[in-house]
């Protein structure tokens, strides 16, 4: 299913359709409001090809994460609601505060690199696919 709605269980596979690669291989939905607020936090790292996904709330009218008690740095990846990618944080290290996006409708938090990697720029359109 395309990243305008994703539903089910297991990992995803987030593609970039516009460059033709892999943004995440492994990509984990992180869940109602206490898998939300729990995020990353407690981990160590992240393997190269893991990530987590972050969908708005229906009245949220914009995105914005924190690296509050993190102990690694990522990326995070914005996307609007038809799966455009509206701002990247590249290497965004802990105790900072991510953009504000307003429009996102989902949020991938990302290995530091990934983005880069992956050769994902603004604009690109990202699918989100049942693995």
């Amino acid at each position: 299913m395309d990243s305008a709605g994703v539903s089910g269980t297991g990992l995803l596979c987030a593609r970039n359709r516009t460059r033709g690669t892999i943004l995440c291989a492994s990509l984990e939905e992180a869940g109602g409001v206490v898998g939300k607020s729990r995020g990353l936090l407690g981990r160590n790292g992240l393997e190269a090809d893991a990530g987590m996904l972050f969908e708005a709330g229906r009245l949220e009218p914009f995105m914005w994460m924190h690296m509050m008690f993190m102990r690694f740095a990522i990326d995070i990846v914005f996307l609007d609601d038809g799966g455009k990618v509206a701002r990247i944080n590249h290497n965004l290290k802990p105790w900072r505060i991510s953009s504000m996006v307003w429009g996102a409708r989902k949020a991938l938090e990302l290995a530091a690199g990934a983005a880069v990697r992956s050769q994902t720029m603004e604009g690109d359109q990202i699918i989100l696919e049942r693995r």
